[in-house]
């Protein structure tokens, strides 16, 4: 019950916490969300989600970083 009541307070700092980050931040901490939580899941079948999570935020960074990079023109 506990969790249930904290999940919403950190999800709302963690968002927060993007209003000042140009479009290139955002589109690394997102690529970076999402890449951990997509390794995460690929990782629990060999038994490795937490590497799968720590490999998958590292890609996922590097192609957001990418993708807002392309979007500023440089």
């Amino acid at each position: 019950m506990r969790k249930i009541l904290i999940l919403p307070v950190v999800a709302g700092l963690a968002l927060g916490g993007c209003a000042d980050m140009t479009d290139t931040q955002r589109s690394t901490a997102t690529g970076a969300a999402l890449g951990a939580v997509g390794g995460a899941a690929i990782g629990s079948f060999s038994a490795n989600a937490g590497w799968g999570a720590l490999i998958g935020a590292g890609v996922g960074a590097a192609g957001g970083y990418m993708v807002g990079r392309s979007r500023e023109g440089g």
